[in-house]
């Protein structure tokens, strides 16, 4: 299938010029290839009913979200961890990476447009929103107008866009392309939502509409187009960790998608689909069994104790890094009675200290559900 060739400019270079989408001729998909996404759903809606019976699942949103904008930056070349990310947000450490920013810009931007798309459309407008958030006051190398489609040519790899990798379209062909990319995300199809989420991402992904931060804004494109399609009511499917573990493979199938090469890209797309969600849906029932157990071991405390531990340990699902500040701040307890809790709730083995040589400005971690999120 056709979706665009490769025109020479008059500046002497070769750009990808998209045609019509979706193609005009329709998109033949092989039986083999429906089969796997109608797999793909399935898993989906396993994944799904699992974490709708997560008790308090909102609480565990934060550790999902941190996780795919970790391994979204990264590929991007980001060094930042997610537990730097989570550190940096609980503010229990001054020694972390500066492009731990990345990070932190990307799970803004993503609970921006998650928030966003309860009431209003996923649309260009929406996409320069998220991208706003993304990229404004953020680290980066270069000038990325945030919020903006860019209004010059752009080029993948390379020093100059006559030995880059990939050229994009030139800015009219982009507008073009980026107008029935909208109208796709609405139009009324049969192609079954995991398949059109794959062919948005990609599609994207070749238009490159920004000058910066492409790759995240498109992932997160997808995390979005699950939600808003109900294949998901949550954002629980780290499909980054996927690419970030397959990198190479990733950018091949999407090169190869320009070049007409449509299934070979859905094929790993909907690989991507399976595997995520069932290592998400090993991830909620670690998360049920962990849960269970740190219950258990509040109960043997005395019952105003445990009452207070367990609005404790429901926040660390939330931030399992804290201190003594944190504690304070959650219970309304002397920074006394923050560091008895902290104390028992090593005793328990929830808590771990990070660094046991540190005397001053200590930190605490869940460790055994930060594992669990952990590739």
């Amino acid at each position: 299938m056709k979706i665009g060739q490769f025109l020479l400019q008059p500046q002497g270079y070769k750009a990808f010029i998209p045609e019509e989408f979706p193609p005009k001729d329709g998109l033949y998909l092989s039986t083999k290839l429906i089969q796997k996404a109608s797999m793909a759903t399935l898993s989906l809606g396993k994944l799904d009913g699992i974490t709708q019976l997560l008790p308090d699942v909102d609480f565990f949103l934060f550790m999902y979200i941190c996780k795919d904008a970790a391994s979204s930056s990264q590929i991007e070349g980001t060094r930042a961890t997610m537990i730097d990310a989570i550190e940096a947000t609980a503010k229990t450490s001054e020694k972390l990476p500066a492009d731990v920013d990345d990070i932190l810009h990307y799970i803004e931007a993503l609970n921006y447009g998650l928030e966003r798309l309860k009431d209003f459309p996923l649309s260009l407008r929406l996409i320069k929103e998220i991208h706003k958030e993304l990229m404004e006051g953020a680290r980066t190398s270069h000038f990325a107008d945030p919020g903006n489609f860019r209004n010059s040519q752009n080029w993948i790899g390379g020093t100059t866009p006559s030995n880059a990798l990939f050229v994009p379209p030139p800015v009219h062909e982009m507008n073009q392309a980026l107008s029935d990319l909208e109208k796709f995300f609405h139009m009324e199809d049969e192609l079954l939502p995991v398949l059109k989420t794959a062919l948005i991402h990609a599609q994207f992904e070749t238009i490159h509409p920004f000058l910066d931060g492409n790759g995240r804004t498109g992932r997160m494109l997808i995390t979005l187009t699950l939600c808003l399609t109900k294949l998901l009511e949550r954002p629980v499917l780290f499909l980054s960790s996927y690419f970030k573990r397959h990198q190479k493979t990733y950018y091949e199938r999407l090169e190869g998608y320009h070049h007409g090469n449509i299934e070979e890209w859905i094929d790993f797309f909907l690989d991507g689909i399976i595997q995520m969600s069932q290592e998400a849906i090993q991830t909620a029932k670690k998360i049920t069994a962990l849960r269970e157990e740190d219950m258990k071991k509040i109960q043997t405390l005395g019952k105003t104790a445990a009452a207070s531990a367990i609005e404790i340990l429901m926040q660390l699902y939330k931030l399992p890094v804290v201190n003594v500040s944190i504690i304070e701040e959650w219970t309304g307890f002397t920074r006394q009675g923050a560091s008895k809790v902290i104390n028992r709730f090593i005793d328990l083995g929830i808590l771990e200290q990070k660094d046991e040589n540190q005397i001053y400005g200590r930190s605490f971690m869940y460790w055994r559900y930060l594992e669990i999120f952990r590739d």
